[in-house]
């Protein structure tokens, strides 16, 4: 089960609010049937409106595949910076400094005269973020709805702020690293990782890089590393973030990236592959709520694609149940830690 999924169960009420402007006549879609969609999520409302003329952007791989299999045109990023829009449709996310740069790309994307349109959950930084679209691109136009705020610029013309829209631009550029925002249950799981760590192993929700760039600082006898993350975004600072450890290590360690939703296996096309190590700090939640069965899916691909001798290293939230599961699929289940928080497992002893 993908994470698509579990948006579908709750309701996407951000996606359905966007809409509302066009059935109330606030706004009306453009002539030449030409829109983009910046971070598009599948739903319902979506496929009712969506022509041909549409391009969905979503760099989150569970999201992107739900796109495609509803027919619609999905992109996962580097759109032409010389295209423009009459609309461009955008879900902010609900941290601010994403948002802003979400709110710049599409002011940038828009055509002159054209329109940005947004929709956020009021929970979730909706006042915020029609201020901060406000202040980036003039006077907007609002409703609310599904305990949502819907927000969308005048016809763009002078009223664009340039020099806040490079800066807010800049939010969203690759770092180096990204060490300042490591979350304490990744830093928890680095700090009990044994160095005795070895041969062939795998990162699953990789992020960044950062568990795997810390096994290749920590563990000499670790050949190559595979990251496995769903969020595209992510990619280009892990390859910095990768590249930068082994030259640091001096040795002939090797790293490969893949855009992939763990939650559906680790099976790749051509790659039929088994790892000494896994290791993992799975997401557990989307937004307020808990999703336990996703760091099930992550602990069932694990068992699927270790080698018999093979041991897996997991993080999660103290409260969520992972322990049957990993007695299900492991012979051994030690819990190594329980810090701030958060629990650090290692398992081992595949079961069939």
């Amino acid at each position: 089960m993908t994470i698509a999924a579990f948006s579908a169960a709750a309701g996407d009420v951000a996606l359905e609010a966007l809409f509302v402007p066009f059935m109330t006549g606030a706004l009306s879609l453009p002539a030449d049937k030409r829109v983009l969609f910046l971070r598009a999520r599948d739903g319902f409302r979506l496929r009712e409106m969506a022509q041909a003329g549409w391009l969905c952007e979503q760099s989150f791989k569970p999201f992107a595949d739900a796109l495609a299999h509803a027919g619609l045109r999905v992109q996962q990023g580097d759109l032409d910076d010389a295209e423009r829009y009459p609309l461009v449709l955008v879900l902010p996310p609900r941290q601010r400094d994403e948002a802003r740069a979400l709110f710049a790309r599409a002011v940038k994307h828009a055509a002159p005269g054209g329109v940005v349109l947004a929709s956020m959950p009021n929970t979730e930084g909706a006042k915020s973020g029609e201020a901060d679209l406000s202040r980036l691109a003039g006077p907007v136009g609002h409703l609310s709805k599904h305990k949502c705020r819907v927000f969308w610029t005048q016809p763009l013309a002078d009223g664009v702020d340039a020099l806040l829209q490079q800066e807010w631009l800049a939010l969203d550029s690759p770092r180096e690293n990204a060490w300042d925002r490591v979350d304490t249950a990744s830093a928890l799981l680095a700090a009990h990782l044994p160095a005795n760590l070895r041969g062939c192993v795998a990162d699953l929700g990789a992020g960044y890089g950062y568990l795997s760039a810390q096994l290749l600082a920590h563990c000499p006898q670790v050949s190559s590393i595979d990251l496995y993350e769903a969020e595209a975004r992510a990619l280009t600072p892990a390859r910095i973030n990768l590249t930068r450890a082994i030259t640091e290590r001096g040795d002939h360690a090797v790293f490969s990236l893949h855009w992939h939703d763990v939650a559906g296996g680790l099976s790749l096309p051509g790659q039929p592959k088994r790892y000494d190590v896994i290791v993992s700090n799975p997401p557990f939640h989307q937004g307020r709520a808990d999703l336990p069965d996703l760091g099930r899916a992550f602990i069932h691909a694990a068992a699927d694609a270790l080698r018999p001798d093979g041991c897996f290293w997991l993080v999660a939230n103290r409260h969520l149940p992972y322990e049957a599961t990993l007695s299900a699929r492991f012979s051994q289940v030690h819990t190594v830690a329980i810090e701030e928080g958060f629990k650090v497992i290692e398992a081992s002893g595949v079961r069939a």
